[in-house]
C-alpha cells in the first residue's frame, strides 16, 4: 500500500485543502487492535488509538457466542473529511473470535479539495474467526474516497467482510444521488506465506461513467459487496444453501460466486434502498455464522 496516493484515479485531486493540510494532526487517524484467546473468551489484548478513530473496550453481548469480543469503531470527527488519512490494523491470534462494526454509517463529507483515504490491514492466525461488518458508507456530493484492504489468513481461519455503499443522501438536495466524484475500493487476500489468493478493485466515478445503466446498477441504488474467506469445504456448505435469484425485480437481488484458489465466496447484493440490502446481507451472515461457527445470530438491535 506504499503507492496508495499514486493511484491513477486520484490524479485530479492532489490539491491541498485551504484549511488543514492532508494528513495533519486530527486528520491522521490510526487504530491498532489485537485480539487473543484467553480460556473461553477472546480479549482485546492490544489497543492503540489516535484521533479521530476511537475504540473503548470489547463487549460480550452475543449469548450464542459468549466468548466473542464485540467492538465498535467510533469516528469522533463525524465522518471522513477532505485530507483525512485513516489506517486500521487488526490482528487475531490463534482461535480468537471477534466481531467488528462501526457506531453508525460512515459519512464521506462534501469536498472542495483533495480526498480521503482509509487503509485496513487484517491478519488472522490459525482457527481465528472474524466478522467485520461496518454500517453502510454514504458518499456525499463531490466527495472523493479511496479504500485499500489487505487480508492475510490461513485456510483454517474464517473472515466475513462486507461493504454496503449507498448512493448519497437520498432526501437531502437534488444532485445528491450518485453525485460523488470518486469511490475507489480494493481488496487483496493472501496466505501467511505471501501467496496471493485473489485481488479485486472497483472504481466508481458517476460524473465520468454513469452507473445507472444495464450491467452496472441497472435501476438499483444500493450495492453490498460481501466476502467470505474460509476453507473450500465450508464455502461449499454455504453456497449450497444460497437460493438462486431468478428475476431482477423486487427490492433486492443477490448472487454468490466462488473465489479463486479456494479462498471462499463473494456475495453481491443490489437493492432499491438500504434496508432490503441489509436484510439480505444479514441472512447471508446468519448462514455463514451457522456453517462456520456453529452458532445462530442474536436478534437485531431494536434501533435497526
Amino acid at each position: 500500500m506504499n503507492n496508495l496516493h499514486a493511484a491513477p484515479e486520484l490524479a485530479p485531486y492532489h490539491d491541498e485543502p485551504a484549511q488543514l493540510p492532508s494528513g495533519a494532526p486530527g486528520k491522521n487517524g490510526v487504530l491498532r487492535l489485537g485480539f487473543e484467546r484467553r480460556g473461553d473468551r477472546t480479549i482485546l489484548a492490544e489497543l492503540f488509538r489516535q484521533a479521530p478513530l476511537l475504540v473503548q473496550r470489547a463487549l460480550y453481548w452475543d449469548e450464542a457466542m459468549p466468548g466473542l469480543a464485540c467492538v465498535f469503531i467510533v469516528t469522533t470527527s463525524g465522518g471522513l473529511l477532505q485530507g483525512d488519512r485513516h489506517a486500521l490494523r487488526v490482528r487475531l491470534g490463534e482461535h480468537a473470535q471477534a466481531h467488528l462494526t462501526t457506531q453508525s454509517a460512515t459519512r464521506i463529507q462534501q469536498m472542495d479539495a483533495n480526498y480521503a483515504t482509509q487503509t485496513q490491514d487484517i491478519v488472522l492466525q490459525d482457527g481465528a474467526y472474524l466478522e467485520f461488518l461496518p454500517e453502510p458508507v454514504i458518499p456525499y456530493r463531490r466527495s472523493r474516497y479511496l479504500a485499500r484492504t489487505q487480508v492475510s489468513l490461513p485456510e483454517s481461519a474464517t473472515a466475513l467482510y462486507a461493504e454496503i455503499i449507498l448512493p448519497g443522501r437520498r432526501y437531502h438536495n437534488d444532485g445528491e444521488l450518485f453525485g460523488y466524484d470518486l469511490f475507489s475500493s480494493a481488496l487483496r487476500v493472501t496466505r501467511p506465506d505471501g501467496r496471493e489468493l485473489f485481488a479485486e478493485k472497483f472504481v466508481i466515478e458517476p460524473g465520468r461513467f454513469p452507473v445507472d445503466g444495464c450491467a452496472v446498477m441497472g435501476g438499483f441504488d444500493v450495492v453490498a459487496n460481501v466476502v467470505l474467506l474460509t476453507s473450500a469445504a465450508r464455502a461449499e456448505r454455504v453456497i449450497d444453501q444460497i437460493p438462486a435469484t431468478s428475476t431482477m425485480t423486487g427490492p433486492a437481488v443477490a448472487g454468490a460466486s466462488r473465489l479463486p484458489n479456494g479462498a471462499g465466496l463473494i456475495y453481491r447484493v443490489l437493492g432499491t434502498d438500504s434496508e432490503p440490502v441489509r436484510a439480505v446481507v444479514r441472512d447471508f451472515w446468519s448462514l455463514v455464522r451457522r456453517e462456520t461457527a456453529g452458532a445462530p445470530l442474536p436478534p437485531p438491535f431494536r434501533w435497526r
